[in-house]
Order: structure tokens, then C-alpha cells, then sequence
């Protein structure tokens, strides 16, 4: 199965370059039918995009399979936060004071606590989402000793068509000097720049599954 023979030749290359990389298989707008492989062959981290679309697809398959980490990969709207922590174990697109304070609400009303990256504006395009790099050390402090969530590391998207590796090494040095030792960074066309970057979580989709139609 072709899904299987991509999956296998990009694990071969990630277990060759680092022991501490997980690939998140990037599920979004892909069916059940295609990602079913994966989960029998044990795979457990999945991403997506959106609350909704993760909630059609994943609740019935979490119920059963309790030990997959679904991560959610992109931008969250606050009135979505409650269906997102019934769903997801990690969150990669915190960003803001206001999201932080409703998922610590959350947390609370179900008795849940998640593991958050904060998205970092890591190229400052005014066209994405992230928190600014001079931002960071204090939004990393009010997530932390405010809204008390558990902040594991910093995520990023590059600016396209620019050289990635130094955007990795900014957000691998602003990571560190924060205390933070994950990284959510790289996808299908960049994550081997990513892990020798030190990329601790790279989000392959068309990768593993082929173009989105």
C-alpha cells in the first residue's frame, strides 16, 4: 500500500537522523479510509486543522483507541476551545492571552490538562498567526504562572520560498532560552532541515498520504 511505503520511508529516514522526533501524520481533508493503515499499524500522533472536522472523523476511532495523541495543528477561534480539549492532547497554535485564559477554563470544567506549543510568528509576516519573538519570554510567563498550562515548546511556520534553516535555528535558540524543549517545526518538503535543527515533532501530510484534492 502506497500510504504504508511513504509512511515507512520517511520514518527510515527520521529514526536515521534523531531518536526524539515524532511524526505527526497530517490527516486533514484525508478519510478515515486512508488513515485507517496507519492507526493498525500503530501509529499514535495525528494532526488537524480544524475542531470540526476532527470531531466527525476522530470521536468514534478515540473512543476505541484511547492511546492516540491528536494534535491540533491549526488556528483556534476562542469559542471552540471547549470541543477542542474533549478531543485533542496537544495543541500547537497558542497565541494568544485570551485563548490561554479560555482553555485554562476548560481545563478545569473537565478536569483535563493538555500540552500546548505557542505558535511564534517566527518570520513577523503579517499575514500569520504567532506571537512576536520579543513577545515571547512574557506570553510564555502568563501561560505558565497565569492561566497554568503546560507549556512543552514553541512551534513555527516559516516564510515560503526562504532558506527554513534559519528559522528553525531562531526558534530552536528562543526555545532554549525560554527553558522549552520541544519543537513542532517541518513538514513534508523541509523536515530534515527541521531535525537537524532539533525538531522534536515535524507534521507530515501529503508526505505520507499524497496531494489533497
Amino acid at each position: 500500500m502506497i500510504i504504508l511505503d511513504n509512511y515507512y520511508k520517511i520514518k527510515k529516514v527520521v529514526d536515521a537522523l534523531s531518536n526524539n522526533t515524532k511524526i505527526i501524520a497530517v490527516t486533514k481533508n484525508f478519510s478515515i479510509e486512508k488513515i485507517d493503515p496507519l492507526i493498525k499499524e500503530g501509529h499514535k500522533d495525528f494532526g488537524e486543522n480544524k475542531v470540526q472536522e476532527a470531531n466527525l472523523k476522530w470521536g468514534n476511532i478515540l473512543k476505541n483507541h484511547t492511546d492516540i495523541n491528536l494534535h491540533l495543528l491549526g488556528h483556534l477561534q476562542s469559542n471552540k476551545v471547549s470541543e477542542a480539549v474533549n478531543i485533542f492532547k496537544y495543541i500547537h497554535s497558542l497565541d494568544s492571552e485570551k485563548l490561554a485564559n479560555k482553555f485554562m477554563i476548560e481545563e478545569n470544567k473537565v478536569n483535563k490538562k493538555l500540552k500546548y506549543f505557542i505558535q511564534i510568528n517566527i518570520g513577523e509576516e503579517q499575514q500569520k498567526f504567532g506571537i512576536s519573538i520579543k513577545e515571547t519570554p512574557d506570553f510564555i510567563s502568563f501561560c505558565k504562572n497565569e492561566a497554568k498550562l503546560e507549556i512543552i515548546g514553541l512551534m513555527c511556520i516559516p516564510p515560503v520560498n526562504k532558506d527554513p534553516n534559519f528559522y528553525f535555528s531562531k526558534l530552536k535558540d528562543l526555545a532554549l532560552s525560554n527553558n522549552l524543549f520541544h519543537l513542532s517545526m517541518g513538514m513534508t518538503h523541509d523536515y530534515i532541515e527541521a531535525i537537524h535543527h532539533g525538531s522534536t515533532y515535524i507534521r507530515i501530510g501529503t508526505g505520507i498520504f499524497g496531494e489533497r484534492l
